[in-house]
């Protein structure tokens, strides 16, 4: 009995040497990753950059080394700063040969974030479908849900918690003339009151198809949308920038960035370079001219500017982000929210 206590006591020691030694030393050794502040400057053509030295100073220069005062580089990137230069009396009359005011680039400004935590956390299987046209200023949150089975599309009504069997079979009947089979393997929505419209869904059905499902005056608006050849998406995400140019983006197998266009449910291409969503995060920040987007890459920062046009690639620039870590034995991540032994 001694010797198996003892045994016992030396793999529990052994077990958390494995765990918290590693974890201990990242903690005290790992430095922080001081990249600077970085987006495109179609006025330069080049990449602009803030960042704080040592001694607290703000140094603001482009990817070829020129340096700009503050309200220099105020002007080389007028749709991010443009609140600043209207304040200062500043705003350009055109920018990049284009007559522009302030409300249209505060309409065409955007900030998407792509986490994989949104992507590997644990799914509820119920949504809610807002009204699109209620005929309010502000958007209302519906007494009911929506989940999807292999058969159709149910609607629950959350007082009684019974199936709203009229309106279930409206929305099945209306997927299926269009196409949809059953069950959904993605969708994306943002079911919230707090925004200035609702585009309802983009969803993938069973052989991966894309349709935009949404609630018009009470009645099911269903939309096939047609794919380029060979295109075969994975990850959705709805959009709903002011702006109202896009529906979503979407990922594909091979890890590339695509936009679905609103009005004409066009799907269009990125020149991004692949990345994997569901371990890699990214930010895009755009307006009228072009994006700036931001791939948290391993050991490296990568940034790509796109025209804001063609979604072509204008230039790119990266960082290294070393990271010099003990391999050990954890249980939670950045990337998901489930609590499970991983080696790493």
């Amino acid at each position: 009995m001694f010797k198996i206590s003892k045994i016992l006591f030396s793999l529990i020691v052994m077990f958390l040497l494995v765990w918290q030694l590693p974890a201990c030393y990242n903690f005290f050794m790992s430095t922080p990753v001081d990249t600077p502040f970085t987006l495109y400057s179609s006025i330069a053509r080049d990449f602009a950059s803030l960042q704080t030295d040592e001694n607290k100073k703000m140094h603001y220069r482009d990817a070829s080394g020129n340096e700009y005062t503050e309200e220099q580089f105020d002007s080389i990137l007028p749709a991010f700063y443009y609140r600043q230069l209207v304040t200062d009396g500043r705003f350009p009359d055109t920018i990049c040969g284009i007559s522009v005011t302030p409300r249209q680039i505060q309409l065409a400004n955007f900030t998407m974030r792509l986490s994989p935590l949104d992507l590997n956390k644990p799914k509820l299987g119920l949504w809610q479908m807002l009204e699109t046209m209620s005929g309010r200023v502000d958007l209302e949150l519906p007494d009911d849900a929506f989940r999807i089975t292999s058969d159709g599309i149910e609607f629950v009504k959350m007082e009684t918690n019974t199936v709203d069997v009229d309106k279930s079979q409206r929305f099945t009947k209306a997927m299926k003339q269009k196409g949809f089979e059953f069950p959904a393997l993605s969708l994306s929505g943002n079911p919230t009151d707090r925004k200035e419209y609702d585009e309802g869904y983009a969803m993938l059905d069973a052989v991966k198809k894309l349709y935009h499902v949404k609630q018009t005056v009470g009645r099911p608006y269903v939309k096939a949308i047609s794919l380029p050849e060979g295109l075969v998406p994975q990850h959705l995400f709805i959009t709903e920038f002011p702006s109202r140019k896009w529906l979503c983006f979407l990922t594909d197998v091979e890890g590339y960035l695509w936009v679905v266009e609103r009005e004409s449910y066009a799907v269009k291409p990125t020149e991004i370079p692949s990345f994997n969503p569901s371990e890699e995060s990214a930010l895009i920040i755009g307006n009228m001219f072009d994006w700036t987007v931001k791939v948290n890459r391993a050991e490296r920062e990568c940034y790509y500017a796109i025209s804001a046009k063609d979604y072509s690639l204008i230039d790119s620039l990266s960082y290294e982000t070393p990271v010099h870590r003990m391999l050990g034995l954890t249980f939670t991540t950045s990337k998901d929210k489930f609590v499970k032994p991983r080696f790493k």
